[in-house]
């Protein structure tokens, strides 16, 4: 850029005579004045370089046109502009300030209030430019957000002292660095010689366009020096050239002075000066200003290699801690339990005394250690603060701080890369990530047959395949091995043992053996063999570790009552339809999903966009409300303490259920730029050392908290057992006397009917021998004598005698009876 505004441009105009090189050459300049800086620069300039040849000025003062500005220089710029606004989507607002009045000014400003605009480019000369900001300072827009870029090179040069200790961010570019050894002796000689010539002038400091002037007369002076030791003939002498030609016949030794003026390089006031082959000046440094209350500071530079370079913020001084102190600045924050509350008190209360939080205790924190005073203000909109997709308007908080409503945003605020292009955001005091919130789904009463729980059913039916199998095993071991054979103890009454043999373990004495080893309760026999021993062993060792194990977890399923969650995590929410699921409106978790790159959550993206009714809420109380109202068919996705904290209150009828989504932090926000960023920073580090913001979080989390640890009413409750928990034993142990019962009466009846068949008839026996076998019957003998014991104990052969067995019996043809009492 190449802003000479003060005379609109300076023209240098060579005039040669002579023969061979002219010891004298003229050069032109045009004034608008004889009392400005620019032209005594010029003359003194003149006087300084007397090596020959000598330059002689030639000086006109000529009222230039306004057209002639807006011409060669505005317009140009304006072009630059528009096309770099074009290429990085800008809105840009242009104005001719050369035509507008007063009330147009103040139309102006009211536009862009209206638009939230406040970041306006001034662009013209320094006389017009001071006009210009006096009539913001008159209209009242120098005030906090509004940010003034000035477009000149001689930032130093502006009157800025209606903006001090306003608020508004004045920046700038400066060319002539006045700290530099050669301006201030340049600037000295000025005064010392040039004071008597020129006394109207103001040599307070070099205006870079008489620093471009002064460079300007040197580069003509080196540039013909070098052509005359060169010995370079620049006479008119041969081709002189013909402008008004058609085409125009350029001078013959144009061509010198050109490349003559290409090589001259030197360091001036306004820095390193040199020019490319095409003429342009190159490797020049601009430095960038910013009006920091009573005084200017360099923030960065700019060049053609490094582009903008910041420069280190320089340190919290005394006249800046003392600013912070002598003035009250506005926090801004958004009423979210617990962050921020009004008091139960609030209407008779004022000032910060109305609310009560996390936040707020944590502003106090800070101001008590920046050091300043400060005033609590709620967010108008109750929103955050994101950018309106079409009119590119910030709300919310992120608003409050652009466009200078607010110093700082003490509030649940997340770190983001769109809201850190526009804010600047201290270090986080609190780290969370996206979660998801549903109803607390009804606990789920222990069925009857509760007991099992503890083990799957896959392996309950393993338990019962094995239990078969052990006993088909033990049976079949038993029946192959000889040493399970045994002979049938004497019977009373027998001469001689039986050649018969025996076996305990038939099928059902098997399963009986192996159910009462599984119900650890043992049996009144057991294998004899060695290989029966290894399946009995093997099956105690297996019913050892089965039972353990149910054992160690009966406790837990019969005295808590499970909740059975239709969501585990963001994928369960994104491959089902009939929850449905959504965010709050202009946050930063919205954000996270329309920027989201991840195939999971562009699915979620793509389903809350478009679903019908608008799964977006305005706060989050009414997503919590929401979820509460929908009985399990809507799920809030929110920041992690958020729902944490609210799974703290009561009714106690949320929960989190997943892990978090992402990774992020709530920061502390000011204005870019803002002198409270460094203070801010170093306070939020300082508590965090100290345990404050943890301590913080614990007292307005958990320490406040009205579900308990478990949640809902679980502290008051017991872990009692209640009868639903064990229904089921008592209804199998009653199912289990009834079938008892049962094949008891079927046993009687079958018994019954066998010995009715066998003693339907009348037997026909002597008198002596019925007697004889009566009495035998009646004989005292031990159990085991007169019987055979089969398999669960019963009874094989009759309590009659053989001999009585072998009596033939006949009907009632045979014409015998029998007495009773015979019998």
């Amino acid at each position: 850029m190449q802003h000479i505004f003060a005379f609109f441009c300076t023209s240098f105009l060579g005039a040669v005579l002579g023969v061979n090189f002219p010891s004298n050459i003229q050069i032109g300049g045009l004034f608008p004045t004889q009392q400005s800086q620019e032209h005594a620069a010029f003359m003194s300039a003149l006087s300084q370089f007397t090596e020959p040849p000598k330059l002689s000025p030639q000086i006109d003062i000529v009222n230039i046109s306004d057209s002639f500005e807006m011409t060669y220089t505005c317009l140009s710029v304006l072009q630059k502009v528009l096309d770099t606004a074009a290429e990085k989507n800008w809105q840009v607002t242009a104005v001719n300030v050369m035509t507008t009045t007063e009330e147009d000014y103040k139309s102006l400003f009211q536009n862009l209030e209206k638009k939230k605009e406040r970041v306006v480019v001034v662009d013209c000369e320094t006389d017009r430019l001071n006009a210009i900001l006096n009539k913001i300072v008159k209209l009242g827009k120098n005030g906090v957000g509004y940010h003034f870029i000035l477009a000149t090179l001689g930032f130093m040069d502006i009157d800025l002292s209606k903006f001090r200790n306003s608020g508004a961010n004045v920046t700038g570019f400066q060319l002539v660095n006045e700290t530099d050894t050669i301006p201030a002796r340049i600037m000295q000689q000025w005064k010392n010689n040039d004071a008597r010539e020129h006394p109207h002038v103001d040599w307070k400091g070099p205006k870079y366009t008489s620093a471009l002037t002064y460079d300007g007369v040197r580069v003509m002076a080196e540039a013909f020096q070098s052509l005359r030791k060169q010995r370079i003939d620049i006479s008119r002498r041969g081709n002189a050239g013909d402008c008004l030609a058609n085409p125009a016949v350029p001078w013959g030794q144009g061509i010198d002075i050109q490349r003559a003026l290409q090589q001259v390089r030197f360091e001036g006031l306004t820095g390193n000066v040199q020019f490319d082959e095409k003429g342009h000046r190159t490797n020049y440094t601009l430095h960038v200003m910013e009006m920091k209350h009573d005084k200017n500071r360099k923030i960065g530079y700019w060049n053609e290699d490094e582009k903008f370079v910041p420069t280190a913020v320089d340190q919290q001084g005394a006249n800046e801690t003392t600013n912070l102190q002598n003035r009250t600045y506005i926090v801004t924050t958004i009423l979210e339990a617990p962050y921020v509350m009004q008091k139960k008190s609030y209407e008779q209360l004022e000032g910060n005394d109305r609310y009560e939080g996390y936040c707020v205790e944590l502003a106090a924190e800070i101001a008590k250690h920046v050091g300043y005073q400060y005033r609590l203000q709620i967010v108008s909109d109750g929103k955050y603060g994101a950018r309106d997709p079409e009119t590119k308007l910030w709300n919310g908080m992120v608003g409050e701080l652009v466009y200078g409503n607010a110093d700082v945003a003490v509030a649940p605020l997340t770190i983001t890369l769109v809201r850190e292009e526009v804010i600047d955001f201290s270090k986080p005091f609190m780290s969370l990530g996206i979660s998801i919130m549903i109803k607390k789904p009804q606990k789920s009463k222990p069925g009857v047959f509760s007991f099992l729980d503890p083990l799957a059913y896959e392996i309950w039916m393993c338990i019962v395949f094995a239990y078969i199998g052990v006993s088909v095993v033990l049976f079949l071991v038993s029946r192959f091995s000889p040493y399970e054979w045994h002979n049938e103890e004497l019977e009373e009454g027998r001469d001689q043992p039986a050649n018969d043999q025996t076996n305990e373990f038939g099928i059902f004495n098997s399963l009986w053996f192996s159910l009462g080893a599984f119900m650890q309760q043992g049996c009144d026999i057991s294998p004899r063999s060695l290989s029966g021993r290894i399946v009995g062993g093997v099956w105690w060792f297996f019913t050892l570790i089965i039972i353990s194990s149910y054992t160690a977890n009966l406790a837990a399923f019969l005295t808590v009552e499970r909740m059975v969650s239709p969501i585990e995590s963001a994928e369960d929410l994104a491959k089902q339809t009939e929850i449905s699921y959504g965010t709050l409106d202009a946050g930063s978790t919205k954000e996270f999903f329309r920027r989201s790159k991840i195939a999971v959550f562009e699915k979620m993206w793509t389903y809350m966009k478009s679903a019908e009714p608008s799964v977006f809420v305005p706060t989050t109380e009414e997503g919590m409300k929401r979820v509460r109202r929908s009985k399990g068919k809507y799920a809030y996705l929110l920041e992690s303490t958020m729902n944490e904290y609210i799974e703290q209150r009561k009714p106690c009828d949320t929960m989190k259920v997943g892990g978090n989504l992402d990774s992020k932090g709530y920061g502390i926000a000011t204005p870019k730029g803002s002198l409270l960023r460094n203070p801010v920073n170093l306070a939020v580090l300082k508590l965090n050392e100290q345990g404050l913001l943890d301590k913080l979080k614990n007292k307005w989390w958990y320490d406040k908290g009205e579900c308990g640890s478990g949640g809902g009413d679980s502290k008051d409750k017991t872990s009692a057992l209640s009868l639903s928990n064990v229904a089921g034993v008592f209804y199998i142990l009653i199912g289990g006397l009834g079938l008892a019962m049962l094949v008891a009466l079927i046993e009687f009846c079958y018994k019954s009917r066998s010995e009715s068949k066998r003693m339907k008839g009348f037997c026909l026996i002597p008198q002596q021998s019925i007697n004889e076998a009566i009495r035998t019957s009646t004989l005292p003998r031990a159990s085991a004598a007169g019987t055979s014991s089969g398999e669960n104990g019963r009874v094989v052969s009759h309590d009659f005698p053989k001999t009585m067995q072998e009596i033939p019996c006949m009907g009632h043809s045979s014409g015998m009876s029998l007495g009773a009492t015979g019998l």
